[in-house]
């Protein structure tokens, strides 16, 4: 039996992926779903298979990781080249290793210090204000955004110009002119950064890319430059951003959790694991192209088929992690596949955990009174992107606060 795709979260239950995941999970044989993009497709549920079947060679990346619930979707269209996210087999190596070095975890490690005076710097900026204050607007846009600007070699003066851009190229609501537009413009603007570094190099990754690439003979071409740089600028923000955000929202709705971070803040980097299990941001799954008859289970999906990757319902998976429904800083979630895995897996992972980490290090430490400034009801939430999240977070705080840690 074919049943939709699920596309929303449990009413009430903000934090928590579909329902219908839970009864997939309990199945032998994958379901099979009719999805908004026009085509069936099989639902991959549990973690151990979510494992094992993203790093088979016999699953393409070559549609774009949430096309399954875009209307009409374009699945046959070409790839653009330079798109690490869609490129496979040699294509997708070269390009990995061109970058493996920039998102190494000595250098991301290296970057902490400076994340954290962007942090303190915006924690300065909302207590200055006086609240209440959008949290998103405020705190856990402009940390990712700084932190990506910086390692691009993007004018933080001109986030403005992607920002706008990005929201709409990250809807999942059907393609439109408006987006289209987008997608133009944001195009023709690292065409034009990165033409600049082409013509003089700095001390940033874009630069750093050109160089390596003349280096080792292999340069790349301006299209992939502007791909990889379009690619980046998007996802180095938006998912941190509203991991910021929903984290946030999760801890204040769990308050003996986040009396335990107030308490130790050396939690930091399990809860930040935790966190990212629980609410897996990327809540569609990803999207996969079977180019080779591919057994799953008691079941064959033909070449020519679709699989969908649940990350969300994976890492809510009762054989890996008990009681998955609760939130529990304590909890070893490091297994958890809330960056994917296998070949695909999310480059940038090691950043955004020390962004992350650096936020919940010091926020709640900064801001101990920390709360919603409307009820938790009220709160909206971003279910037809590609990255899950609130539209915005209303807090305040008591105005006796600490000045720093």
């Amino acid at each position: 039996m074919t049943e939709n795709f699920p596309v929303r979260r449990p009413s009430g239950c903000p934090f928590d992926p579909a329902q219908e995941y839970a009864a997939f999970r309990r199945t032998e044989a994958p379901a099979k779903v009719s999805t908004p993009a026009g085509v069936d497709a099989y639902v991959i549920s549990r973690y151990d298979d979510v494992r094992t079947l993203l790093r088979d060679s016999r699953l393409s990346s070559r549609l774009a990781p949430s096309d399954h619930v875009v209307p009409d979707a374009d699945l046959d269209r070409e790839v653009e080249s330079g798109s690490i996210l869609q490129v496979d087999g040699a294509a997708h190596k070269r390009l990995r290793r061109m970058l493996a070095t920039e998102f190494a975890v000595k250098r991301m490690e290296a970057m902490r210090p400076r994340i954290a005076e962007m942090i303190e710097s915006r924690i300065d900026a909302m207590l200055a204000s006086g609240g209440p204050v959008d949290l998103v607007q405020e705190f856990a846009l402009p940390i990712p955004s700084l932190v990506i600007c910086e390692l691009l070699g993007v004018p933080y003066a001109d986030r403005d110009e992607f920002q706008e851009r990005s929201a709409l190229l990250v809807r999942v609501d059907g393609w439109t002119e408006e987006i289209g537009r987008a997608s133009d413009e944001l195009n023709q603007y690292i065409v034009g950064l990165v033409l600049a570094k082409q013509a003089h190099r700095e001390d940033d990754l874009l630069s750093r890319l050109i160089t390596r690439g003349e280096e080792l003979g292999t340069p790349l071409s301006l299209e992939e430059l502007v791909t990889v740089g379009v690619t980046l600028l998007i996802a180095g923000h938006e998912t941190t951003a509203n991991m910021i955000a929903l984290s946030t929202l999760a801890l204040l709705a769990n308050p003996a959790q986040l009396d335990a971070l107030r308490a130790d803040p050396s939690l930091a980097p399990a809860a930040v694991e935790e966190l990212l299990r629980y609410l897996s941001v990327v809540h569609f799954g990803l999207f996969r192209y079977v180019t080779d008859d591919l057994p799953v289970g008691p079941l064959t999906i033909d070449a020519g088929g679709y699989l969908i990757a649940a990350l969300s319902s994976a890492n809510r998976d009762e054989s890996v992690f008990p009681d998955p429904d609760r939130l529990d800083l304590e909890r070893n979630a490091a297994a958890h596949v809330a960056f994917g895995f296998g070949p695909h897996q999310c480059i940038g992972q090691q950043l955004a955990r020390v962004e992350l980490q650096e936020v919940f290090t010091r926020l709640f430490a900064r801001i101990p009174t920390l709360r919603l400034a409307v009820p938790f009801e009220e709160i909206d939430y971003r279910d037809n992107t590609l990255v899950y999240g609130v539209t915005a977070l209303p807090v305040t705080w008591d105005e006796s606060l600490p000045t720093a840690i």
